[in-house]
């Protein structure tokens, strides 16, 4: 098999992969390009000295503590927001849909971006602190919702690649976040016009997601869960390319029609029966707590600590001067961009999830107890150089390999799990629950992360280095692989990690779903075929499946 070929549950025709779901995916994706921009121009612009200047951080009034305390409240006050944000995109996914839900929430964003360029040194922090609570709103909400669109509308075999598109578009708004610090830091005057561009550039890829989700098909899944069959028919015939009675199409549409009426029948369709689902399936609450712990582990990566505070990090490996500081972030983006075209063209759906997390780990692992051993023995703060030597030349290189192993593996693997592991009756609540952990660890580390290098200096790498390995015990012993599993067999796969080992629950649920299928196909043959004829097929095929689970 090639690197781009597709692993199928079924024969899929070409039509399928069309240019239509990936513009529906990359547009959604913009609400990634939002939270990738601000977790990278942040710490920049907060380090440009027009920005110390003009709110007095420089002052001898003002002790490192309390700029340090002043620093992480503008960028935690972010992450606080987006913690409620996620949880407030619930009833917005339910009732409104995923698109509007999408419209609405860039809309927060646009309001809240907009109140921090009316701060300045007279007026104080109040517009930014303001602002950034909102904004934070906006983006918590938007990565709940798009990536379980995404999942939504994806054929099961480019699903990864496509809520990738959302991972990608974090790390092209991270790229021009850090670049954008750098070109203002070295072609401006301290003024400050300097530091409010950085600000000004959150409102554009907002602005897009707002006037493109206007254009975005509503999820077929969601239209069929709320009884408007017909929307939902027109909707997924045009994703897919497809008429409505084609075999392909028939499939599709019986599957969702099975899980929503399995779903109305076993815990109904209203707002609190997932709350009550969760409350009384242990099975479901489980998987809420994978979930959860996949955004704990990515976050126990370093990665935030390293987004957010990134000048800190490179002056605590010997780089001298805020230009310098802001050029070797942007080296960073720009491999975390490669990397993340790597990872969603090549890896996601051929190496898995569960590969790819196991190989970050160990890979992203060793470089941080590298790099802190050299900062623990050359202590390059304390005897600072106007150019890196060969041992602080030697700690950039494993940490640029550490972001080459943390980018393909951790930083959107997650993402996609969260968004296809969960059923149709549960899934907008447990991304809300995914979301919400996410900004909380997120949360954790932004507000921590100056006092933590203030206290424990190259204990910090390590630190991070050994959270690394515990989450390889998680991933071994808890996440089985999920490429290529249809939405509505996640169940069954995650039976199969009770009856054995999670590492070999992917195999037999593909050969399970191979035998099923040709069983349909043998049920469904024959010229002139009804969709009742084919749903009643398909039904057969539910049974025999519950029977073995």
């Amino acid at each position: 098999m090639g690197l781009l070929s597709k692993v199928e549950d079924r024969p899929t025709p070409a039509a399928v992969y069309n240019w239509r779901v990936y513009f529906s995916a990359a547009i959604a994706s913009f609400a990634a390009v939002m939270i990738g921009y601000d977790s990278a121009f942040i710490g920049g612009t907060l380090a440009l000295p027009s920005f110390v200047k003009e709110f007095g951080w420089g002052t001898a009034q003002k002790s490192a503590s309390e700029v340090n305390f002043l620093k992480a409240n503008v960028v935690s006050l972010y992450q606080a927001g987006a913690f409620f944000g996620a949880f407030f995109a619930y009833p917005a996914g339910h009732f409104l849909g995923r698109k509007w839900g999408l419209t609405l929430f860039s809309g927060v964003f646009v309001i809240g971006a907009g109140m921090m360029l009316g701060a300045n040194g007279s007026r104080g922090l109040g517009l930014i602190y303001g602002g950034r609570v909102l904004a934070g709103i906006g983006v918590g909400a938007a990565s709940n919702l798009t990536p379980i669109y995404i999942s939504e509308i994806a054929p099961p075999a480019i699903r990864g690649r496509l809520v990738g598109l959302y991972e990608l578009g974090w790390q092209i708004g991270g790229l021009v976040g850090f670049w954008i610090n750098y070109g203002v830091s070295t072609t401006m005057k301290s003024s400050h016009e300097q530091w409010i561009i950085p600000f000004a550039i959150q409102i554009p890829p907002a602005v897009f997601l707002f006037v493109g989700s206007l254009f975005l098909a509503e999820s077929p899944r969601w239209l069929l869960s709320k009884g408007r069959r017909e929307a939902a028919l027109k909707n997924l015939s045009w994703l897919r390319q497809l008429p409505t009675d084609d075999m392909y199409m028939l499939e599709e549409i019986s599957a969702c029609d099975m899980a929503i009426e399995s779903q109305r029948s076993s815990v109904g369709l209203g707002f609190w029966q997932p709350f009550k689902t969760v409350i009384n399936s242990k099975k479901v609450m489980y998987r809420f707590f994978l979930g959860g712990a996949l955004f704990f582990w990515q976050n126990a990566s370093g990665i935030n600590a390293i987004n957010y505070y990134s000048p800190t990090i490179f002056k605590s490996i010997g780089v001298v001067g805020t230009n310098s500081s802001l050029l070797t972030t942007g080296i960073f983006g720009v491999i975390k961009t490669v990397f993340t075209f790597i990872w969603l063209l090549f890896l996601i759906d051929k190496l898995g999830r569960r590969n790819l997390l196991l190989i970050g780990a160990v890979g992203g692992s060793i470089c941080l107890w590298i790099v802190g051993s050299y900062i623990a023995i050359a202590e390059p703060t304390k005897h600072p150089k106007p150019q890196l030597g060969s041992g602080g030349i030697a700690a950039m290189f494993f940490f640029y390999l550490w972001t080459a192993f943390y980018t393909p593996s951790w930083n959107g693997t997650p993402w996609v799990l969260n968004s296809e592991m969960f059923d149709q009756n549960v899934r907008t609540l447990a991304q809300a629950f995914a979301a919400a952990n996410n900004w909380l660890w997120n949360f954790l580390v932004a507000r921590f992360t100056p006092q933590m290098f203030a206290k424990m200096n190259y204990g910090v790498y390590f630190f991070f280095a050994a959270l690394m390995l515990c989450s390889v015990v998680f991933v071994w012993f808890l996440i089985p692989e999920t490429k290529g599993v249809p939405l509505e067999a996640m169940d069954r796969l995650f039976e199969l990690t009770k009856q054995g080992p999670a590492r070999k629950a992917h195999g037999l649920i593909m050969a399970e779903l191979i035998e099923q299928e040709e069983e349909f196909r043998h049920n469904a043959e024959g010229s002139g075929i009804s969709v009742e004829k084919t749903r009643e097929a398909s039904k057969h095929l539910e049974s025999v499946q519950q029977d073995q689970v």
